[in-house]
């Protein structure tokens, strides 16, 4: 499994849901094009909403991890 350079780590964990969409959301919106972005997060909304929200939205879910407690989702801002 080849490593992805993450640009951006966020540590949403313990965040009650839109939180850490929330702060994914204002991530993209400030990255450049091809930037990744990295979200910790142990709300159980985050497993559905982020990747529905990124697929929705035009960009690349490059990964989702399940973690002890919580799950990190990888993003690239494609446009």
């Amino acid at each position: 499994m080849s490593t992805v350079h993450v640009d951006r780590s966020i540590d949403a964990r313990g965040l009650p849901c839109p939180g850490p969409l929330m702060m994914l959301i204002g991530a993209i919106r400030e990255a450049d094009v091809g930037g990744v972005i990295e979200v910790l997060s142990s709300d159980d909304g985050s497993k559905t909403d982020i990747p529905a929200w990124i697929t929705k939205s035009g960009h690349e879910l490059v990964s989702v991890v399940t973690e002890e407690g919580y799950w990190r989702f990888v993003a690239r801002k494609a446009r």
